[in-house]
């Protein structure tokens, strides 16, 4: 192979891309069989099915059991609204963050106390196995769900206070700027990692996608005075939502 030039398979999957994008494959059209790009192309079997494995792994297509390999239809991404520190209006963030796009957003949790593991301890700053509140989100825009969010928060910092649990009592649903002011704990920082990967099984169960979709993650961490008091991972499905930054100028 000469420098530059493509494996085979990723030539038949980039002409078959094009027409899935120009429209010459519509959504819900059957693609090509193992043949029938064996035959177009002048390919073998092998290199057809490695081409059709990537339209796969892109999204592009779907297998329907029994039925052959279609074009899926491509979503028109929406728009996830993140931004800074917002004022204290009691409203959760994930409400606050959806009001300017007209969302319905409406979500379900639940939360238990567990050991923190060792990737948990690294980013709160604290010891593997020490006692971290657990609080695990569903979030849903017109009952569609949109993202899933698990978040920690050290005990040592809010365990045998009214917002030990992060949904329930006086500040319950209240974003964590809010609730750790009503303990005396002033947030003066927030940083995000956004980075993207396949969905984990668990994760496109909840949010209606397939295996081998991507997701982006945020890893979000809430820090006062250097010390972390709450981090989180929100995962988004990648086909589906853009993440918008509205960030204020200093």
């Amino acid at each position: 192979m000469t420098f530059g030039e493509q494996p085979a398979y990723l030539r038949v999957a980039s002409d078959l891309r094009e027409k899935i994008a120009n429209g010459s494959l519509p959504p819900h059209t059957r693609l090509p069989s193992q043949a029938r790009i064996r035959e177009e192309y002048g390919v073998s079997d092998t290199v057809a099915l490695e081409a059709r494995k990537v339209l796969m792994a892109e999204g592009l297509v779907e297998g329907r059991s029994g039925s052959g390999t279609y074009v899926r239809e491509r979503p028109v991404p929406r728009r996830i609204a993140r931004s800074g520190y917002r004022p204290a209006s009691g409203a959760s963030p994930f409400r606050q963050e959806q009001a300017a796009e007209g969302a319905r957003g409406t979500w379900e949790s639940s939360s238990e106390q567990e050991p923190a593991s060792v990737e948990v301890a690294e980013r709160l700053g604290i010891e593997p196995g020490e006692r971290v509140m657990r609080t695990r989100y569903v979030y849903r825009d017109g009952g569609e769900p949109m993202m899933v969010s698990t978040s920690w928060e050290p005990l040592a910092v809010t365990g045998r206070t009214p917002v030990m649990l992060p949904e329930e009592g006086p500040l319950g649903g209240c974003g964590v700027v809010e609730r750790m002011a009503a303990i005396d704990v002033v947030v003066d920082n927030v940083v995000e990692e956004v980075g993207a990967r396949p969905g984990l099984a668990e994760e496109l169960l909840a949010l209606g996608g397939v295996p081998g979709h991507v997701v982006m993650v945020v890893e979000r961490t809430y820090y006062a005075s250097g010390r972390a008091v709450e981090t989180a991972d929100v995962v988004v499905p990648a086909d589906r939502y853009r993440l918008t930054y509205h960030l204020p100028v200093r």
